[in-house]
């Protein structure tokens, strides 16, 4: 087989990554990830948003910033969105656009210019697009509706990105011959292992146990607390779930009928959840449904034991059950309190799973994604030329997995 060789490009490829907002989550943070750390010798990033918020939004240099000239912080205005986002392409000509998630992707779609001069475009989706859709509405007319609306736009896709290979096999299913690559989504573990050792200003009085994330239906913190009531082996022990969002209130309200209110302990948004996670004794996904679990691979490269629900998708590609982590069925609070007593009632079982999960970690490292994100990009904007700057989709598949 003939060695492929790396020819730079004569200028740096121009990439725009859209975005509604800087409001935390693992997508922006991918994207502050790529800015940062992609070579701007071979790629130029712009970040461009519809609501210039978040709480990413002052880790980013203010030149590489993009928005609407109709400046505002209040809510997204759907309408105008893609002709934002068409001012945005205008203004800064990129080789390359690529979009997050679903309702970003569809303005995109709408947004694109027609003919000469269209940038390649690259529709990154990080999530179960079916659940996503069925827990939208209730309705399955309007579900049918949303899924072949859903299926135009990734068809319209120069490349479609998946973040777990469960994923992408699902976005080719629906997408009969569409471009699908896989690029799991990148942990930073130099960062991690440094904030991991901050101390926390108030640490829990008890041992815990953790999980963290948006308080929405998706991340199953409802069966989470019911598990944790369940699970002998946490007598003694906290549930401390890091996170804001619109279900705190019935989180609250759950674990005060479960008789556990004073163990369920809700700290917010927190910038440095690594240092929470490397002093807890268990870590816990409960999610209904994932693309990839950015947390998980976070609290593995932190040394803390994992127990995750088997969701579509991600977390069982990145945890070996009973080597690396410990996978539960998803939906079920039985089964998932069995899994926490599981790991909780042996020490020495918690203890490998820890370590084999600090080995697994490593291939989600920023270095290895980051470069992989980069030969797309490059894939991507000399593609029209019919030049190949950038290995092979397999060669990308093989280093993100």
């Amino acid at each position: 087989m003939t060695a492929q060789v790396f020819i730079p490009p004569a200028r740096p490829a121009r990439v725009l990554l859209v975005l509604g907002s800087l409001d935390g989550g693992g997508a922006e943070r991918v994207a502050v990830n790529l800015i940062h750390r992609c070579d701007p010798g071979l790629v130029d990033i712009r970040l461009g948003l519809l609501r210039p918020s978040g709480a990413y939004l002052a880790s980013v240099e203010p030149h590489r910033l993009v928005g609407p000239r109709r400046r505002g912080k209040g809510l997204i205005d759907a309408a105008r969105a893609p002709g934002d986002i068409a001012e945005m392409i205008a203004r800064t000509r990129p080789d390359v656009v690529m979009s997050f998630g679903m309702a970003v992707n569809a303005a995109v779609a709408l947004a694109l210019p027609r003919g000469a001069g269209r940038p390649r475009w690259i529709c990154r989706e990080d999530s179960n697009t079916a659940a996503e859709i069925a827990n939208f509405t209730s309705s399955r007319a309007a579900r049918a509706l949303v899924a072949m609306l859903t299926r135009q736009v990734h068809r319209t896709a120069d490349c479609l990105l998946a973040v777990s290979r469960d994923l992408g096999a699902r976005l080719a299913a629906d997408t009969p011959g569409a471009p699908v690559r896989v690029i799991h989504n990148p942990i930073d573990l130099s960062e991690i292992a440094i904030l991991a050792r901050v101390p926390l200003a108030e640490p829990p009085a008890r041992p815990f146990v953790i999980a963290a994330g948006r308080l929405v239906r998706q991340k199953g913190f409802d069966i989470l607390i019911e598990a944790f009531a369940k699970a002998r082996y946490a007598d003694g022990m906290d549930l401390v779930i890091l996170g804001e969002g619109p279900l705190l209130a019935p989180l609250k309200a759950r674990a005060a009928a479960l008789g556990i209110a004073e163990r369920v302990k809700f700290p917010g948004f927190q910038a440095n959840p690594w240092a929470w996670f490397s002093r807890a004794a268990l870590f816990v996904l409960a999610s209904r449904w994932e693309g990839f679990g950015n947390v998980v691979a976070e609290a593995m490269a932190c040394g803390v034991p994992v127990v995750v629900s088997d969701c579509d998708f991600g977390p069982r590609e990145q945890v070996g059950h009973a080597v690396s982590g410990w996978i539960a069925p998803a939906g079920s609070p039985a089964a998932l309190g069995e899994a926490i007593d599981t790991v909780l009632a042996d020490p020495d079982l918690a203890a490998n799973l820890a370590a084999w999960g600090v080995e697994r970690a490593r291939a989600f490292d920023i270095e290895r994604i980051v470069a992989a994100y980069a030969r797309l990009f490059l894939d991507q904007a000399f593609a029209a030329a019919g030049a190949d700057f950038a290995l092979s989709p397999a060669a990308d598949f093989a280093e993100a997995a």
